[in-house]
């Protein structure tokens, strides 16, 4: 069972979920959307396609109230621009080397989606599913998602759930639960892009990022890790481009 969890967990208090209609996909299946709001003014909006945020509203100290995460207003946005804005990204997030892998000595090929390798799950990874979706409690919406054996080139069939939950102290959890029915790489992610500054606040540039670690693993031209122990950098005050 796979377990991912996203801050530590807290005394359980009230909020307020609702559900609205977010759109439809071209076959005319509808997509649920979910409001979470906590008496401090934070909501945080989700929807059923791709198990995915659409927005994080944040009350700052000036009263102001400001989308800290990038999205579009519309499904449409999602299904025709989106660059993975938000959503849950698998089986595997990220490149899977020349779309190929090995469990118990057989070798797998993966649909390939950037350049020879798989990234994000595939050509219809799980951000393009509809998950099924379901309240639970006062301050938990559950989606859920089935992965049949094969798909995409995986093996095995794949059980998931992602749970997101919202309290009072204005924290957010994701939890991501997983199970197989076969021996299978999985390795989910929520691809949030975040801008603090809120949608009018101009770009990310002022932002800083503490990374804990005193060394990274280099890429090489099609963003696979080099996996050389000797090619290690040394991590430096930088400014570094964010690359997918």
């Amino acid at each position: 069972m796979l377990r991912r969890l996203l801050h530590s967990s807290w005394k359980t208090m009230p909020v307020t979920i609702e559900q609205f209609p977010f759109g439809k996909l071209p076959s005319g299946q509808e997509v649920s959307g979910f409001k979470l709001a906590n008496k401090n003014g934070l909501e945080v909006h989700l929807m059923s396609y791709g198990a995915a945020i659409l927005k994080i509203l944040m009350p700052s100290k000036q009263g102001r109230v400001d989308d800290v995460t990038l999205g579009f207003e519309d499904i449409e946005g999602y299904l025709n621009k989106s660059p993975y804005f938000s959503v849950s990204c698998g089986r595997v997030a990220n490149r899977i080397a020349g779309g190929k892998f090995t469990v118990d000595g057989k070798e797998y090929s993966l649909a390939v989606n950037n350049g020879p390798n798989s990234l994000h799950g595939g050509i219809k990874g799980f951000d393009k599913a509809v998950w099924g979706a379901k309240q639970v409690g006062e301050d938990t919406v559950v989606f859920s998602h089935v992965s049949p054996n094969g798909d995409e080139g995986y093996p095995g069939e794949l059980s998931l759930e992602a749970e997101y939950s919202l309290n009072d102290e204005n924290q957010l959890s994701l939890e991501y639960r997983a199970t197989t029915t076969a021996a299978t790489p999985i390795n989910i992610a929520n691809h949030t892009y975040f801008n603090l500054l809120g949608e009018a606040g101009g770009t990310v540039e002022s932002h800083e990022v503490e990374v804990k670690a005193d060394r990274y693993l280099p890429v090489n031209d099609v963003q696979i890790p080099t996996g050389k122990e000797e090619q290690f950098c040394k991590l430096t005050a930088t400014v570094l481009a964010s690359e997918d």
